[in-house]
């Protein structure tokens, strides 16, 4: 005769099975770690739903390169006009907007003041002024419309003539040194030069410092310059800055020290951005 199962020991497995359920549950279920709003994998990793907090020390240019977006075009999606002017705890939009076409600029809105009658001395003589100048402003025009044999001066400019800041020539070498890593868009957003610590980073071009500190996660003390419209440059690593934020640079114009910043070797990290996105710089620099 088949004996009956005790109640008592059915009841204990009951109560095992359960336990066990309960924690398979939990961990099965246990809540993912929510995806981080601001991800620094790399350029072209932003999305249309993503926003970041400026903090302090950002610049617009420093953001649109963080993420690899066009700084205009990162500008127009937030409506900040030039000089784009960010402040700490402003949230952006990290996406891109067309950029709005430019106009020529309007006059001022301001009110003329009504003209007063010239009755005072002081009013006559600026008045017999305004005429002998305009008298010169004649003169000189007839001056210039007559034919000469003077060679005419050429325009002076910071950018060499022969090339323009939107164009793809005319590019410096940053750096001496061994070329140590070669662009990969993957992995590697631009060059690696090696060196001494100390050794000259020179402004591959002309431009203006749009971006001068640390806060730029994976590439140390770094600057970034601003060459044109459409390029960006960045050098990364240093050791030291001789530059500031806002400064006008020449190209072969000296702007850091070489270092070890963000990274276990002396070396510079060097970046071409153009319309946001990197571009091998070995297919801009000269050959050497």
């Amino acid at each position: 005769m088949r004996a009956s199962p005790d109640p008592m020991r059915t009841l204990s497995v009951l109560r095992l099975a359960t336990v066990v359920l309960v924690l398979l549950g939990l961990f099965g279920c246990a809540d993912k770690p929510p995806a981080p709003i601001e991800d620094r994998s790399g350029p072209g990793t932003a999305r249309s739903d993503q926003r970041y907090t400026v903090l302090r020390g950002d610049t617009l240019y420093a953001i649109a390169f963080r993420y690899g977006l066009d700084y205009r075009r990162l500008a127009a999606a937030n409506n900040i006009s030039a000089p784009y002017t960010i402040f700490p705890g402003q949230r952006l939009q990290l996406r891109e907007a067309r950029v709005p076409a430019t106009t020529p600029a309007a006059s001022t809105t301001r009110s003329p003041a009504s003209p007063k009658p010239a009755t005072s001395t002081a009013s006559t003589s600026s008045k017999n002024g305004a005429e002998r100048s305009a008298a010169r402003v004649a003169k000189s025009e007839t001056s210039a419309s007559a034919p000469s044999n003077k060679t005419p001066a050429k325009p002076s400019s910071s950018v060499s003539s022969s090339t323009s800041p939107s164009s793809d020539a005319g590019w410096l070498w940053p750096a001496g040194g061994r070329l140590t890593r070669r662009f990969d868009e993957n992995l590697n957003k631009g060059i690696d030069i090696g060196g001494e610590r100390g050794d000259a980073v020179r402004a591959t071009r002309s431009g203006r410092v749009v971006y001068a500190g640390s806060g730029i996660a994976g590439y140390g003390l770094m600057l970034i310059l601003r060459h044109s419209d459409d390029y960006l440059s960045a050098y990364g690593h240093n050791d030291a800055l001789l530059v500031e934020e806002g400064d006008t640079v020449r190209a072969g114009q000296p702007v850091a020290r070489k270092g070890s910043s963000g990274t276990d070797t002396v070396k510079l990290h060097f970046e071409i951005r153009r319309r946001g996105r990197p571009v091998d710089p070995l297919r801009l620099l000269p050959p050497r």
